[in-house]
Formats: C-alpha cells, sequence, structure tokens
C-alpha cells in the first residue's frame, strides 16, 4: 500500500512539476514524511527532484540564463552544511515540525509582496540563493525563496523556470552527499523514480491541454494538505 500511495504521489507531483515549472518537493514532502519519516521522506524527495530536475533540463537547455543560476547556487551551497548538521541533532518530532513549518511558510512568503519587495538586486539574489540552499537540504523546499526572488526581479517565466532545473539539480546533488543515501530498499526507489519519469511525460503531454493557473491551484491544495499531514504527524510524536 505504501509503494502505491507513494508512487502515485511522485507522479502527481511530477506531472505538476512538468506544467508550472516547480511544486515537486512541495507536494511530495508532506505524503513521504508521513509515510517515511522527516529523515527518510525528505532524503527520497531530495533523491528524486534529482531525477525530475535532470530529465527536465534538456527540453529547457537554450533558455536556462547561467549566471544567474551561478547567482543563487553559490549562497546555497554554503548554507547547506548548516541545515544538513540541524538534521543530525534534532530529534523526529522537532523535523517534522519543522518540515511542516517550513512548508506553510515558504507556500505563504512566496506570494507576500514584504517578501518578494525584499529579495531583489545582489542581496536579495544571495539572500534567496542562501535560504534555498539550507531548505533544500533540511525539508527539501527550495522553490519558494527561489519564486519570491523571481517575482520581485519580474524574472520572465521562461527563463526562470528552465534556470529552476538546474538549481535544483546542484542543490539535490549537494543536499544527498551530505544527508547520505535513503535507506529505502533499492527497488522501491526505482518504483519511485519510474513514476516520477511517467509523472514528467504526462506532464509534457498535459503542458497543451492544462493551464498553468489550474496546476498551480492543484499544487497549492496538495502542498498545504501535506504540510497538516506532517504537522499532525509532529504533534502525535512529541505527545506520544
Amino acid at each position: 500500500m505504501t509503494l502505491a500511495i507513494a508512487a502515485a504521489v511522485a507522479l502527481i507531483a511530477a506531472a505538476i512539476q512538468r506544467v508550472t515549472g516547480l511544486g515537486f518537493a512541495l507536494v511530495v514532502v508532506g505524503p513521504f514524511v508521513v509515510l517515511f519519516g522527516a529523515v527518510e521522506g525528505v532524503t527520497l524527495v531530495i533523491l528524486l527532484s534529482v531525477v525530475a530536475a535532470a530529465l527536465a533540463i534538456p527540453f529547457v537547455w537554450r533558455d536556462i540564463e547561467w549566471r544567474r543560476a551561478w547567482g543563487l547556487i553559490w549562497p546555497g551551497l554554503i548554507a547547506a552544511p548548516f541545515a544538513a548538521f540541524l538534521v543530525t541533532v534534532l530529534p523526529a518530532a522537532a523535523l517534522e515540525l519543522g518540515v511542516a513549518a517550513v512548508a506553510a511558510l515558504a507556500l505563504a512568503a512566496g506570494s507576500t509582496r514584504a517578501v518578494t519587495g525584499a529579495l531583489t538586486g545582489r542581496a536579495g539574489m544571495w539572500a534567496a540563493g542562501g535560504l534555498a540552499g539550507f531548505l533544500h537540504t533540511a525539508g527539501g523546499l527550495s522553490g519558494p525563496p527561489l519564486a519570491a526572488y523571481g517575482t520581485g526581479t519580474r524574472w520572465e517565466q521562461r527563463g526562470f523556470v528552465a534556470t529552476l532545473q538546474v538549481i535544483f539539480a546542484v542543490f539535490s546533488t549537494v543536499s544527498i552527499l551530505l544527508r547520505g543515501l535513503p535507506a529505502t530498499p533499492v527497488e522501491s526507489v526505482a518504483l519511485y523514480a519510474a513514476a516520477t519519469v511517467l509523472g514528467l511525460a504526462i506532464g509534457s503531454w498535459a503542458t497543451r491541454r492544462v493551464p498553468v493557473h489550474v496546476a498551480r491551484r492543484v499544487m497549492l491544495v496538495l502542498a498545504w494538505c501535506g504540510a497538516g499531514l506532517v504537522a499532525v504527524r509532529g504533534i502525535l510524536t512529541l505527545v506520544s
């Protein structure tokens, strides 16, 4: 049952990511943390994020803005080890509640004018990149700070989405190196990866048929539900 649920979540999230350009981790992280726990669930999310981003890059290669990508990546590489350290010292309940809180704050902050307005210029780029790298390693959730930066700088959508795939791929790879590979059996991981690939294929078909705003609404609903589930699990872990 767990295999089927996790594979279905990965498929849906990958399809949404292909249509909107982001949202894979936001949709997956809640269910995966509930199914596998905070550490293992997030590690699986990060590993699957490598698959999703790497497969998307060839489709958007011409639109990638490499200089901007590096400007966002290097602060994240500095922040990532601190997040990896926190993961090793915090108890399970704290990690679960932390993931839920970060997901909720990320969802809210990405559309808050005060946040998007502050993330401009070189300092805004460094802040967004550093926060994204930290959150990616801690909870697999680097998208919202980057989305807030993109909104604040009025980054053209095509270049923004393309460049994000490179950033996701780099942050995910570094996060796996810092956190280690998941303990889940290889055959199960392969199934989730296959579901991710299938979801990307479905998303490619859907890009011409499903409006982006519809896919984003679905992503937000699923992400908020996932954050709520993780919060409940964290509270239950805390009181048990």
